[in-house]
């Protein structure tokens, strides 16, 4: 019986790869090198984190890589009553984390942020919810990877709205 048992654990050693321990001189402790063949992936999902922010309310949509598939949607209007709110730091953290948490059930692991601000006409720097909606996603447990301005910045301009004489108050 004893043998059986013997020639077992012999099968079971060959099965595993054989690890190298190497020493390193300047440290003094064993470094282990694994086989190529048995590298480790990361298994989690990657997906885009868009961020519209403006004065008024930001908007959180998380997509796949192409952002053709939406996995989560949440804004600052949904969370607090006020309007005057909506674009505030507090309701974008809220709406980030809500969205996030949909994201993580779908397993999106990481997000490629996107900022964009109204643009164009509009004003070209972001509302103060998109500063706080980047660190609620960290807070939430995704993981951020690049993080990048895809603002509307027309190189021609267009003739803005108003007419001849403006805008008559």
């Amino acid at each position: 019986m004893s043998d059986e048992i013997k020639s077992d654990d012999k099968n079971i050693n060959e099965a595993k790869p054989e690890v190298r321990s190497v020493s390193t001189a300047t440290s003094g402790f064993k470094r282990e090198f694994r086989p190529r063949r048995e590298v480790i992936t990361h298994e989690g999902k990657w997906g885009g984190a868009h961020i519209f922010s403006s004065k008024n309310d930001t908007i959180i949509t998380i997509t796949d890589l192409s952002g053709a598939e939406t996995i989560a949607v949440a804004s600052g209007g949904m969370i607090v009553k006020a309007d005057r709110e909506e674009g505030g730091a507090y309701a974008s953290m809220q709406a980030t984390f809500k969205a996030a948490e949909k994201a993580k059930l779908r397993g999106v692991e990481g997000v490629h942020v996107r900022i964009r601000a109204p643009g164009g006409h509009g004003n070209r720097n972001p509302g103060v919810g998109a500063q706080s909606a980047i660190r609620a996603l960290v807070r939430s447990g995704l993981r951020v990877g690049k993080i990048e301005d895809v603002t509307p910045i027309p190189t021609d301009t267009t003739k803005r709205p108003g007419g001849k004489r403006g805008r008559r108050v």
